[in-house]
């Protein structure tokens, strides 16, 4: 049987290929491919895992799925704004499909997040290797269109550099790839904007917590996460010392 791991990556890379192909009518809605992306990814895994529960952005939630042991949490298209629009470049590309697996009692075990237009599926087996690490100042990814006040205020106590770029997931693979050193939000999520990311980040050796350095947790009745932080292991203690310091200050 393919492992968790592998199918996690052929389904973000086959639903992919759906919101790509969408590229090629006309109009191209956003709302569109997140219906049909969303289709493939619930009947592949009912196809090839049909005891699991699932957990997605554009499905009803069940709330049976808290007592399930094994859930995958699936975003079929994290940056839905960026994967209907054009720059002076063309159609952008910083848009993902996010698949991850939670398990009862160990977490996060499997996950995979695609970036279509870029030709990349990261995974989680194998994992990603780490680039060199850089030097300040840190490079800190954040909204193109709302950068969030929290980020500005750690610019205001470290030597940083804000990387504008779209989507969650695109946000965090950043980090892996070494484009930028540091994922930063407080701003809110739901659980399905960062399990994949936060899955592929860690098993490629990533610091991955909340912004008070506990752990990231999934799977909750409630599926909203207030805040992430996803950077090299080697910078997450002064960022979360900044993060602190900011709290403290309120």
């Amino acid at each position: 049987m393919t492992s968790d791991a592998a199918l996690a990556a052929q389904l973000a890379q086959s639903a992919g290929e759906i919101l790509l192909g969408l590229r090629s009518k006309e109009a191209v809605s956003g709302a569109d491919g997140d219906r049909l992306a969303n289709q493939y990814l619930l009947a592949e895994l009912a196809r090839c895992r049909p005891d699991d529960a699932v957990l997605s952005e554009e499905a009803a939630d069940d709330p049976a799925r808290v007592g399930a042991d094994r859930v995958w949490i699936i975003d079929p298209l994290d940056g839905t704004r960026e994967f209907a629009a054009r720059d002076g470049h063309g159609w952008r590309t910083d848009f993902a499909v996010h698949v991850a697996l939670w398990q009862r009692g160990a977490g996060l075990v499997a996950g995979a997040v695609a970036l279509p237009a870029r030709d990349r599926v990261f995974s989680t087996e194998p994992a990603e290797p780490l680039p060199a690490l850089g030097a300040d100042p840190l490079r800190l990814a954040v909204s193109r269109s709302r950068p969030p006040a929290l980020v500005n205020r750690v610019a205001e106590l470290l030597p940083v550099e804000l990387v504008p770029m779209g989507s969650a997931g695109v946000k965090a693979m950043a980090v892996v790839t070494g484009e930028v050193d540091a994922y930063l939000h407080g701003g809110g999520q739901y659980e399905w904007d960062s399990a994949a990311p936060v899955a592929v980040a860690a098993a490629a050796g990533l610091h991955t917590s909340r912004l008070d350095g506990s752990p990231l947790a999934y799977n909750n009745s409630d599926p909203w996460l207030p805040d992430l932080l996803v950077c090299r292991t080697e910078h997450a203690q002064r960022l979360l010392a900044a993060v602190a310091q900011i709290e403290g200050d309120r």
